[in-house]
């Protein structure tokens, strides 16, 4: 396993993190400040590039501008493509660009294992007194 979220899941747990955080959002005054929403979503959909496939990455960053686009521009559940929606439609897919990058960087990263056990100077001596009683002929 690669640490992405397994089978299907991306996609339903970022949208359903998108509406909780976009009613959260609404509910500090995004309503009037759409701007409110921008950071926290960006947040959702960077984590979404780093936990998910690209395709389910892709839809959540989509359901975002569309949640934000809809109910905190539009107001009324109608999609507004202007500049401010533009411009979170460029930050959506940077933070989404930008955690696929963290991905990629950290799956290269070796996992570093446990290094041997050290032996201490007991241990040492134990193993020449067992080499000296096991190997015959050189008791002298």
């Amino acid at each position: 396993m690669d640490g992405r979220l397994p089978g299907g899941f991306g996609f339903p747990i970022g949208c359903a993190v998108v509406a909780t955080v976009a009613i959260v959002a609404d509910m500090a005054g995004a309503t009037e400040h759409p701007g409110y929403a921008v950071v926290p979503l960006t947040l959702v959909v960077f984590t979404s590039g780093v936990m998910t496939r690209v395709p389910a990455a892709l839809g959540v960053a989509a359901v975002a501008w569309a949640v934000v686009s809809g109910f905190l521009y539009g107001r009324s559940g109608g999609l507004v493509f202007d500049l401010a929606t533009g411009r979170l439609a460029l930050a959506l897919f940077s933070a989404l660009v930008l955690g696929g990058v963290v991905r990629i960087v950290v799956a290269r990263i070796p996992l570093r294992t446990d290094p041997p056990p050290r032996r201490s100077g007991i241990g040492n001596a134990v193993d020449r007194l067992q080499q000296y009683i096991v190997t015959p002929g050189r008791h002298g």
